[in-house]
């Protein structure tokens, strides 16, 4: 649980019944549907509405755009608790809806910009996206190939991106093209996109390794006409400045779900190595069982530390591009260690999808992978040590 010296005594206790509402509403409206929307591939686009009703989406935005104007700490609470819960694939949807999108808007948007999307996603009538990533250009945003060419009042964009959370449901994309596709990183820009625009289209939902129930697709935009007023912050060749400011939220906001995440793992595993009978004894009684067990927990109270270091960081202002990237390493990696060990400790029932820790174990390993590989946030520490 995040711990931080900004929040009074009032505001923690506050905090608490905050996540005490949403652990109840977890149990009324996500775990009895959870494996169905495993299944299906997404969750229903209601359940952003729900969730809106209630106040758990865009906590963190000033109340004149709808939010709640709360710390920081409670839209990381909602990561908080659905990845301690397991539900990995929400937690994917969920994060950029409501940690990675809204700062675009509130450090990048025009205030029409603002009041047109920032209230409708705190309710969970608009869902959002962001499209970065393409079948060409994973980490090296640089290498985009989707354009937008001014023509008269519109921008006519082209291209396609891949690996897309919320694909399926987003009524939102913040998305990267070129402007200008002789200028490098200074010719990308940010356009909002409705996703009612002609020329937008929605490939198929993608059949992933883990998190089965955030929908992740590939989108498709050919000749989409957008308004002028789409560009983000109405200010061409600033999407790649826009991108790198607001990466560190992202990653910061994995490293919740990772430490979080691990954390979930320990405690499904924790409970069945006391209930799992081997040899005449609970398996909890081995000490092969005890000693693994009691690394992870230290090895997640040590991220859990790092972790609370980088959220005062980030309300300070001080969270910077290499702390970021290393706190995402670090917990994304972490992560996947613990879910592995833990399901090691289950034995064959460990890969037998029914178990919960299965699901902790297949969901862990994109975290190693999206928001930044780690072998990209591995170059990006380095750069800080040792400069380019």
């Amino acid at each position: 649980m995040l711990t931080n010296h900004f929040l009074s005594a009032d505001e923690r206790a506050e905090l608490d019944l905050f996540r005490q509402s949403l652990e109840r509403f977890c149990d009324a409206e996500i775990e009895p549907h959870y494996r169905d929307w495993e299944r299906a591939g997404q969750v229903p686009r209601t359940l952003f509405t729900q969730m809106g009703a209630q106040g758990y989406l865009c906590a963190d935005v000033p109340e004149p755009y709808g939010g709640a104007g709360a710390s920081v700490h409670f839209s990381f609470a909602v990561t908080e608790v659905l990845a301690r819960r397991g539900y990995g694939g929400l937690v994917g949807g969920v994060q950029v809806h409501n940690d990675v999108i809204p700062p675009y808007l509130l450090h990048c948007g025009t205030e029409a910009q603002r009041a047109h999307w920032l209230p409708r996603m705190a309710r969970g009538e608009a869902i959002a996206a962001i499209g970065m990533t393409e079948p060409g250009a994973g980490s090296d945003l640089k290498a985009l190939r989707t354009t937008a060419r001014k023509d008269g009042d519109h921008y006519v964009i082209n291209g396609s991106k891949i690996f897309i959370s919320n694909g399926q449901n987003c009524h939102l994309i913040v998305l990267a093209a070129k402007t200008d596709p002789s200028a490098g990183a200074k010719g990308v820009s940010l356009f909002l996109v409705d996703t009612s625009t002609p020329g937008f289209s929605r490939g198929r939902n993608l059949d992933k390794v883990g998190q089965h129930a955030g929908d992740t697709s590939e989108l498709f935009f050919e000749d989409m006409r957008v308004p002028l007023d789409a560009l983000l912050g109405g200010v061409e060749g600033q999407g790649f400045a826009q991108m790198m400011r607001e990466l560190p939220r992202e990653r910061l906001i994995i490293g919740v779900q990772a430490v979080h995440g691990a954390q979930g793992a320990l405690d499904v595993t924790q409970r069945y190595v006391q209930e799992r009978q081997a040899f005449g004894q609970a398996i909890g009684q081995f000490q092969n069982t005890r000693f693994t067990l009691a690394a992870c927990a230290t090895d997640i109270a040590a991220a859990q530390a790092f972790l609370n270091a980088s959220v005062d960081a980030y309300q300070r202002g001080d969270l910077s591009p290499e702390a970021a990237s290393a706190l995402k390493l670090h917990t994304s990696e972490l992560m996947g260690r613990v879910a592995d060990q833990c399901l090691q400790l289950f034995g064959g029932y460990g890969y037998m999808a029914e178990y919960p820790i299965a699901r902790f174990w297949t969901d862990a390993r994109v975290l190693r992978i999206y928001g930044g590989t780690s072998e990209i946030m591995k170059e990006l520490v380095a750069r800080g040590l040792l400069g380019r």
